[in-house]
């Protein structure tokens, strides 16, 4: 079970472990990461890592809930202030960008977790999505986007930056006029041409209808 510090510098011990297996996992892959790889990333000895996790899924796991709560932060911070939903997901999505961008582990290792631990990968998505459904319940209440399901908003929302951000910022530029199977080239960013189409759909779904027009 995962051993919460009671000190500053536990903490400080503990982050350092969690930043270090970010790397390694998202370097290596869970199979070939180890214990001594991250420890060896934190600079710290193997039996102070079980100070903190009894084993590799344990930190894995954490790992997993850590770059969610820092994703969703990073949202959510992003959108405050904003003057309606639709701002606050224009500037929501920028901050997932941004975040993906300098946390490319939050694909690889989300992605592994698939099979490694179901549970941390449908935890990550559902809490996500928890707060999608509250803020546009929020959002149709008030007026700010139409007559939409907001379950299925949420999750259709999620996929949407989920893939474009898989595209653009984790597979990069890619082969130039290779658009439908770009090779992977590090991380980069979402183009403001690519960024402002992907709002237009989203506004255009989101949107509240005047009197008498049709979706």
């Amino acid at each position: 079970m995962t051993m919460h510090p009671a000190t500053a510098r536990g903490e400080r011990t503990r982050a350092r472990l969690l930043a270090a297996a970010e790397t390694v996992f998202a370097a290596h892959g869970y199979a070939d990461a180890s214990i001594t790889r991250i420890t060896d990333a934190a600079g710290v000895g193997q039996g102070t890592f079980y100070l903190y996790f009894a084993s590799k899924l344990e930190i894995f796991e954490e790992l997993v809930d850590d770059l969610n709560r820092r994703v969703r932060h990073a949202m959510t911070e992003a959108g405050e202030g904003a003057r309606d939903r639709l701002e606050a997901e224009r500037a929501g999505f920028r901050a997932f960008f941004r975040f993906t961008a300098e946390h490319p582990a939050l694909y690889r290792v989300v992605r592994e977790a698939e099979l490694v631990s179901p549970r941390a990968l449908r935890s990550h998505y559902t809490r996500i999505v928890e707060g999608y459904i509250s803020a546009l319940s929020a959002a149709r209440a008030a007026g700010e986007v139409g007559d939409v399901d907001p379950t299925v908003a949420a999750w259709a929302l999620m996929g949407i930056g989920e893939m474009i951000g898989m595209r653009w910022v984790l597979w990069g530029d890619g082969v130039a006029g290779d658009d439908a199977d770009p090779m992977a080239s590090g991380t980069s960013q979402v183009p403001d041409e690519v960024f402002d189409q992907m709002m237009r759909f989203i506004e255009g779904a989101l949107r509240p209808r005047g009197e008498g027009e049709e979706r």
